[in-house]
């Protein structure tokens, strides 16, 4: 049973719903509701960054014994070997393009599939750089913001031309995941980079921990925040540039979710002591509610169940999966 678990842990089974998500989405955005088609995008979009993330604990496996937290991970606990994770990453490969190959099967690959050809190879490249190098290379944190935010595109690229929302998704998923990556990892992994010798934006701009103390520089507090606001304005853009049509109990909620967002941002940035359960919770929290920001965006677009399934699905998913595989919900072992 550990080692079942351990292959959960690694494979981040109670993620799946999340990041299998974002191609579902831009799947929807160009108008595609087969649902077969859609399970597939899903599982493509998915098992593309889990590979990005077997890939980063391959080469991360000595930064993450430092940290008491991580020594259960299956890489830094040894219950999964290094020759086994890379027999996984292959396989992952093989059944990203088995599956691309089935969901094109008998058509045609015309300028946009071509492009999402383009797309898939061009974020795997990306990541892996990121994976392999990323630690030594400061501002690496766009490249896997990059990767990520190509994988979405190959879900509305594999069926059509993307649309204007289309587009904005695209920048918002780019911000989510550099915000993720080189704020929020930034501070979160900032006590053990240090002593690894790691070249990041978040230690390039000073960030500092001593003992329980946490300095954040106004510079980097700023960065974080500037990356935010852009991602509230994008979320509104639709309908205030490009004259989409809004339901205004929509526009309301999500002028609230948009201020509680930022509000756990400016909270998140102004620490002063250094308490990694609550960074890992706070990141979790926000993982869910930033994808939440986006079906609901999307109401009258795609319709208020296809919202209803994307809001409710990942969440459900995670909730369903987390005690299967020992960890406490909101509270990635990251």
């Amino acid at each position: 049973m550990n080692k079942l678990v351990a292959y959960a842990k690694l494979l981040r089974l109670p993620g799946i719903g999340v990041l299998g998500i974002s191609t579902v989405i831009a799947a929807l955005t160009v108008g595609v509701v087969d649902l077969v088609d859609l399970c597939i995008v899903f599982l493509i979009g998915a098992i593309a960054c889990v590979f990005g993330f077997i890939v980063n604990d391959y080469t991360d496996v000595e930064l993450d014994g430092l940290v008491d937290e991580l020594k259960e991970k299956p890489l830094v606990s040894g219950v999964i070997s290094k020759k086994a994770v890379l027999m996984i990453s292959f396989f992952l490969i093989f059944i990203s393009f088995l599956l691309i190959t089935i969901l094109w099967y008998g058509q045609t690959i015309d300028y946009y599939k071509f492009l999402a050809l383009l797309c898939i190879f061009s974020a795997g490249i990306l990541g892996s750089i990121y994976d392999l190098y990323g630690k030594k290379i400061i501002g690496s944190d766009f490249l896997v913001a990059i990767s990520v935010a190509l994988i979405f595109l190959f879900g509305a690229l594999a069926f059509d031309k993307p649309e204007i929302v289309t587009w904005i998704i695209f920048v918002l998923t780019f911000n989510n995941l550099l915000y993720m990556n080189a704020i929020q990892n930034g501070i979160k992994d900032a006590d053990h980079d240090s002593k690894m010798g790691v070249k990041n934006i978040a230690l390039s701009s000073g960030v500092k921990v001593k003992d329980v103390n946490l300095t954040i520089p106004q510079a980097f507090k700023a960065f974080g925040m500037g990356i935010r606001l852009c991602s509230a304005v994008l979320l509104f853009s639709p309908f205030i540039f490009f004259h989409y049509t809004y339901y205004v109990w929509q526009i309301v909620l999500l002028t609230i979710f948009t201020v509680l967002f930022l509000f756990i941002d400016v909270k998140f940035l102004t620490m002063k002591t250094f308490d990694r359960n609550k960074i890992r919770k706070i990141i979790g929290i926000q993982s869910f509610l930033s994808y939440s920001l986006v079906p609901l965006m999307l109401i009258p677009i795609i319709g208020m169940r296809y919202s209803a399934i994307l809001i409710i699905f990942p969440i459900s998913w995670y909730v369903a999966f987390t005690p299967l595989i020992r960890e406490k919900l909101f509270k990635p072992r990251m």
